[in-house]
């Protein structure tokens, strides 16, 4: 699930602490490597929810070929998964996940977890903890909409009274392995310290990163733009 970058504004911490443009920039990075990481994926179908609805041209222009497009729909975050996870399982799929744009470094092996959980029916719901209370992944087996009722999102409650409901609703859980999401200037920092342990990943962030933070690395930072031709996904 994603903002399309440069339609609305994302990052709002990070725009404080560097500037809009840099924190549309970020995020662009964050979206596109996330989008390569899980196209890698195996018996997996690809999706990329995107929102503003009227972005669509910008959103296909983003994303690799297999993906599929969806707008979401909803008054609120909760509305928005609750939507497309169900609309998902209604197509067909033996279950459903969503995960957010904020973790460009997330261990694909996590979302493999999820969908071999889901997918032996060992579990209702998964869900991966966030750092910060909430979560960086959900999947489903089927509707679930009362899971995603009265949470106050972008709280440090969210993932507590999502597994409040889920025991409520006599749902089987399955949490992941702890991950934590890119809001403020610190986490960028931890994500420029986990980079610098994994080189193999998020190729697209790591440039962002050198270009924010000139010292980062011991290479000179390389020029970073939303026109050039390396930050575009591979097809």
């Amino acid at each position: 699930m994603a903002k399309v970058p440069g339609l609305v504004p994302v990052k709002s911490r990070l725009a404080r602490a560097f500037t809009p443009e840099i924190a549309t920039l970020a995020y662009r990075c964050f979206l596109l490597d996330i989008l390569d990481a899980v196209a890698s994926l195996e018996e997996v179908e690809p999706v990329l929810a995107f929102t503003p609805a009227h972005g669509q041209s910008v959103a296909a222009a983003l994303a690799p070929a297999a993906f599929r497009l969806i707008p979401q729909e909803g008054r609120d975050l909760g509305e928005r998964m609750s939507n497309l996870l169900a609309g998902l399982c209604a197509d067909g799929h033996p279950a459903a996940i969503a995960i957010g744009s904020d973790s460009p470094t997330l261990p694909m092996a996590y979302v493999r977890e999820a969908a071999d959980v889901l997918g032996r029916g060992a579990a209702d719901v998964v869900l991966g903890p966030s750092e910060d209370g909430g979560y960086y992944l959900v999947g489903l087996r089927r509707r679930q909409a009362a899971l995603f009722d009265g949470i106050p999102w972008s709280t440090d409650r969210v993932l507590e009274l999502t597994l409040e409901k889920a025991r409520r609703l006599g749902l089987r859980t399955h949490l992941l392995p702890e991950w934590f999401d890119v809001d403020t200037e610190g986490d960028l920092s931890r994500l420029a310290d986990d980079l610098a342990m994994r080189p193999d990943v998020a190729r697209r962030t790591r440039r962002c990163l050198q270009s924010i933070y000139v010292d980062w690395a011991p290479d000179p930072p390389l020029p970073l733009s939303p026109g050039h031709e390396s930050d575009q996904p591979a097809h």
